[in-house]
């Protein structure tokens, strides 16, 4: 079993739904109220979990109960959180808007996962007995970077998910393998809207790039290699909220077992996929069976 550390955020997903979000100075009415535990370290880690990794997480949660449903959704996805760490204050929240059409507007509220401010004990053992670590945004950059680097020491792949997207700092890009961007991050990162475009632009920071293009599937590119496009399965999003997380998780799951890029891909393109067609983050990621059903029937339906 391939064995995937995340250091990462977790949020609880305060989601409100709506027939179409409001616009600047505008109240609408919506039709249902979840919370939803999440995060995009918390998504990840679910997501490869379920997938079928071994995955322990490194972070934090509050004193509050939204702390308490945070850890307990991971222990009951099967992540390893003896690293979780829990803060005094609340936890981390990401109050969200998804529409009639799935998509989603995002605000997050840092909470507790502000105060992960470097490893902790523990933490660079964890990585170094890892194959892969994942990485996102939503903790400290210095802390982002002091995990890639500690995973560069120790030969581990970094797989990094520049969301919510910012400057990348040079020693982070040093320290990145696979950098996994949706088009509107690759383009914010590059300032080129075109995603073949960026791509290649990418890759003069890192060795390997997918930028994922939502309903019309993935892009790749590596260092001396032509791109290759890979397509999504065709299915009716009911939420898009933690699909990109799902996709990520899925991928490191199947890049473990040693799958090709493109066969990786399409297997992660099948769990976001089925992930989408349920509503939530956390809750709509699926298990390790129904991916494989679902590639092999070559459809997410």
């Amino acid at each position: 079993m391939t064995r995937i550390a995340v250091l990462g955020s977790t949020n609880m997903d305060l989601v409100a739904y709506v027939k179409t979000a409001p616009r600047r100075g505008e109240t609408v009415t919506g039709h249902d109220f979840r919370t939803i535990p999440g995060g995009k370290g918390a998504n990840q880690a679910v997501a490869a979990a379920r997938a079928g990794a071994d995955v322990a997480l490194i972070g934090a949660v509050g004193t509050d109960e939204f702390g308490v449903r945070l850890r307990a959704a991971l222990d009951g996805s099967g992540v390893d959180t003896d690293l979780v760490r829990t803060t005094e204050g609340p936890s981390g929240t990401a109050h969200i808007v998804v529409d009639a059409d799935g998509g989603n507007a995002i605000v997050v509220i840092p909470g507790a996962n502000a105060s992960v401010t470097h490893l902790g004990p523990g933490d660079e053992a964890l990585i170094a007995g890892a194959e892969s670590l994942l990485l996102q945004l939503e903790l400290p950059m210095d802390t982002v970077v002091e995990g890639a680097k500690a995973a560069r020491r120790h030969g581990v792949r970094t797989v990094l998910t520049p969301s919510p997207v910012q400057p990348l700092p040079p020693e982070l890009l040093a320290a990145t393998d696979l950098l996994v961007a949706n088009e509107h991050e690759a383009a914010a990162l590059t300032g080129i809207d075109d995603p073949k475009a960026a791509s290649r632009a990418l890759l003069e920071l890192v060795p390997e790039v997918v930028v994922t293009l939502g309903a019309r599937g993935s892009l790749y590119a590596a260092r001396g290699q032509d791109p290759v496009a890979v397509p999504a399965p065709e299915v009716t999003a009911v939420d898009t909220t933690g699909a990109g997380d799902t996709f990520v998780g899925a991928l490191a799951v199947a890049l473990g077992e040693g799958r090709a890029m493109p066969q990786a891909l399409a297997w992660a393109s099948d769990a976001a996929a089925l992930s989408v067609q349920r509503p939530g983050a956390v809750a709509a990621m699926p298990y390790r069976k129904e991916i494989d059903a679902a590639a092999a029937e070559g459809t997410a339906r």
